[in-house]
């Protein structure tokens, strides 16, 4: 019953949170120097068009009104249209959304795979020099810009190495060769589904690369995180009273001090994760990546406020889902967490 009102109230302030996005970002697209309407028609536009389409769109009435129109508009699924491809904004994000998720869970993926165990093992060897390697590397890892390392990894491992392929999700010639029956809009499980091996094989290894540039601020970030609750968890009483029992070191480490110190890193994994949401622009600009984030930065540079309105919104709203299961999972792992 706790968890229960503890969810009801985290989902009404995430609900006043949202409208507030809402609000901000509405007027600050509406305030941009360009004319919606002229953008929406194309460069020749004519005057007569231009006010027929500023009253097509509703852009005559005033700020408050449009707002009101915007939101229940909302209320029933309909971003509008973007300017830009003059389609849905739904549809939109409905055919870039499996492509982002794609590369942002493989690449979270990697981040914990690689993450939680360098902070274990940095946290069993304070002070030496695998502690000294892994905190060098999470330092590297939360420093380097995600365009810069991109870069490095395309020459290394496509050009020198010629290991993995340099762009795209896909081999274009595989569209002929071994075409992918499309279910999910996932090439991966797709790919399984339809027993397409040799485009699972291919959608694989080009995800690697991008996956790797996108996990590399989580990892570093997880790892400090993981070592720093580890450290402080070792020192306990009742880890020196396992030990002292003769209880295996590798049960004590994962079974009892890990379960207890994860909480600050689940955190960390959640925040990483809805930054990573909306942040993966570099990566998915770098290695062509067709997701959210070359939607997003050409709707930007065209001005194309109903398209960043509902990538906005689409952010925020998995920013304040991913923060509330954060912290449900932090109650279901950790009974000293309190929902009050």
């Amino acid at each position: 019953m706790q968890k229960i009102e503890f969810f009801l109230r985290r989902l009404s302030s995430s609900l006043f949170v949202l409208i507030g996005v809402s609000v901000i970002t509405f007027f600050i697209a509406r305030v941009v120097p360009a004319n919606p309407a002229e953008l929406y028609i194309g460069p020749k536009a004519r005057a007569e068009d231009i006010e027929r389409v500023t009253k097509q769109l509703g852009l005559d009435k005033p700020l408050p009104v449009q707002y009101v129109v915007y939101m229940s508009e909302l209320l029933h699924g309909d971003l509008g249209n973007s300017i830009s491809t003059k389609r849905p904004i739904t549809q939109e994000l409905a055919d870039r959304i499996p492509a982002t998720l794609e590369l942002l869970l493989s690449g979270m993926f990697f981040a914990v795979l690689i993450g939680i165990p360098l902070g274990v093992l940095s946290a069993r060897s304070q002070g030496k020099p695998l502690d000294v390697a892994v905190r060098t590397l999470s330092i590297v890892g939360v420093s380097m810009p995600a365009f810069f390392l991109g870069l490095i990894l395309q020459i290394v491992f496509f050009r020198n190495l010629q290991l993995f392929p340099l762009a795209g999700r896909v081999n274009a010639d595989l569209r002929f060769t071994n075409p992918l029956t499309v279910i999910t809009n996932f090439i991966l499980l797709d790919s399984i589904l339809t027993s397409n091996w040799v485009t699972l094989k291919d959608a694989f290894l080009h995800l690697i690369l991008p996956s790797l540039t996108l996990a590399a601020y989580p990892i570093g970030l997880i790892a400090r995180m993981t070592r720093a609750a580890m450290l402080e968890t070792l020192e306990q009483d009742y880890i020196r009273t396992a030990r002292a029992y003769g209880t295996k070191d590798y049960i004590v480490t994962y079974l009892y001090a890990l379960k207890n110190a994860i909480s600050p890193t689940l955190t960390v994994i959640g925040l990483t994760f809805a930054f990573a949401l909306t942040g993966t622009f570099f990566v998915e600009i770098i290695f062509n990546w067709p997701g959210l984030g070359m939607f997003t930065v050409r709707s930007l540079l065209n001005l194309d406020y109903p398209a960043i309105m509902g990538m906005t919104l689409f952010g925020a709203t998995g920013y304040v889902l991913i923060n509330l299961i954060v912290d449900l999972l932090q109650a279901w792992i950790d009974p000293r967490v309190s929902l009050n």
